[in-house]
């Protein structure tokens, strides 16, 4: 049948089917101050050689570096292996001409031992969204070409018009900003099924991120099949012809078997279930690997040209401008306007964990964080324009202490916001502290937000 489409007093007409879906993602509940930057650490590490326990891969520096601040780290550090915890800090150096030079420091990182990616997932498959759009340019189309998802398969529903852009049209660029800014989960579900998981693993596979298992969609309970259905969408030109139209597709690669699980019991359908909960169908990635893509979008001449995703260079700014764009810095989506749910640090858990008030503005923090089933997570390259520091640094931290999943009782609050805000402000005072041969230019890491902050 013929359906109309109202966009802002606009109309047009293509030929699909009609359900709807909207999705958002909970406030943060906790609450705390702003870190104060001030804290001394040692300029230098006491050891150089690297402790390697359990197949877990842990260099001295960060090691002596969160033990010099017991009264953060103590009861973390001691039980390392049940908060699952992995750090990666990355520390720049910049010769004269201004390329950067990398140093890895890990701490606790193991590729074997899963932890649930949550919302981080949402990263690369932004990056990949771009890159299939560059793929598909010769349809006419690109980021802000209006994108209809329609529904053709058990669980699906359809996207036809997004009140929260400034004409009413969806497109893949607004999701983005939706995803960067606030981490919106359905933003995420018209990426995936955009891309289809096929595309999705095979492209992060021959990029050289080979652990690498996007399954799902996020926040609606669908079957492994349904998820393995993706909707039908269709691009449309500026006076609204079909400039590409894309079927559903079904993904019938056999997933990797795996044996991931995770807590010691679980809620299901309102049963507890006493035994760990089954991951091995969910999503899976390593934080070396979101580390690492984090890395090629920031310095793309660091990493392989093979292992890049094809971006353009205004694809990569569009990235970086909303992975640092605060949403009270937000007209379109209006998040400005909801600064109770959306307030500054909002999705930045490095340095501010979940503080409510106004953030210094010579800092800024390019990131993706996630937070789900107990699991905290961000993943994020920081800058500070005016000290002329730059690093990056990834954490998880798994925060249940009933070890029981699915009950809404995790220690985000108390344990997951407070370390990641004290773990940003110890790596920047330990930065800020450090000598450096040669300052950053940082001024191409300068955007015009939406409004002021």
């Amino acid at each position: 049948m013929q359906i109309k489409y109202f966009f802002h007093g606009m109309v047009f007409a293509i030929t699909c089917s009609l359900l709807s879906c909207t999705a958002t993602r909970p406030t943060k509940p906790a609450t705390a101050p702003i870190p104060k930057i001030t804290d001394t650490v040692p300029s230098t590490p006491a050891r150089s050689v690297q402790k390697i326990t359990d197949s877990s891969h842990t260099d001295a520096f960060l090691e002596d570096l969160l033990q010099s601040y017991p009264q953060y780290f103590d009861s973390i550090l001691a039980n390392r292996k049940t908060y699952n915890l992995q750090l990666i800090y990355t520390r720049i150096d910049r010769g004269v001409n201004g390329v950067p030079a990398l140093k890895h420091f890990y701490f606790n990182v193991n590729r074997n031992h899963y932890f649930y990616p949550a919302s981080t997932v949402k990263f690369p498959v932004s990056l990949l969204a771009l890159q299939r759009l560059n793929e598909l340019k010769d349809k006419g189309i690109d980021k802000n070409t209006t994108m209809i998802t329609e529904h053709a398969y058990s669980g699906q529903t359809q996207v036809l018009n997004d009140p929260t852009t400034l004409n009413g049209k969806p497109t893949i660029a607004h999701y983005i900003k939706k995803i960067l800014m606030v981490s919106d989960n359905d933003a995420y579900n018209r990426l995936y099924e955009f891309l289809g998981p096929r595309y999705i693993n095979e492209q992060l596979h021959q990029k050289g991120y080979a652990d690498v298992q996007l399954a799902h969609r996020l926040q609606i309970a669908l079957s492994a099949d349904e998820n393995m259905h993706t909707n039908p969408v269709t691009f449309l030109g500026n006076n609204n012809e079909v400039l590409y139209q894309q079927p559903s597709q079904f993904d019938t690669t056999q997933p990797a078997v795996r044996s991931d699980s995770m807590g010691e019991a679980y809620y299901s359908n309102g049963q507890l279930i006493n035994k760990p909960m089954d991951f091995s169908l969910k999503n899976r990635i390593c934080l070396e690997d979101l580390h690492d893509i984090l890395i090629s979008l920031v310095f793309p001449g660091k990493v392989p040209a093979s292992h890049r995703i094809n971006l353009t260079d205004e694809d990569r700014n569009f990235v970086l401008k909303y992975m640092s764009q605060l949403p009270t810095e937000s007209l379109y989506p209006p998040y400005a306007a909801d600064t109770v749910n959306y307030y500054p640090a909002y999705c930045k858990f490095l340095l501010f964990g979940a503080a409510k008030g106004p953030l210094p503005k010579n800092i800024r923090v390019f990131n993706k964080v996630g937070d789900a089933y107990g699991q905290l997570l961000d993943v994020a390259y920081i800058v500070d324009f005016d000290k002329k520091i730059e690093f990056f640094l990834s954490a998880v931290i798994y925060c249940n202490s009933d070890g029981i999943l699915n009950d809404d009782k995790y220690d985000y609050e108390t344990v997951g916001f407070p370390f990641m805000k004290h773990l940003g402000q110890v790596i920047y005072d330990y930065e800020l502290k450090r000598e450096r041969k040669t300052e950053p230019d940082l001024s191409g890491l300068k955007f015009v937000y939406d409004k002021e902050y």
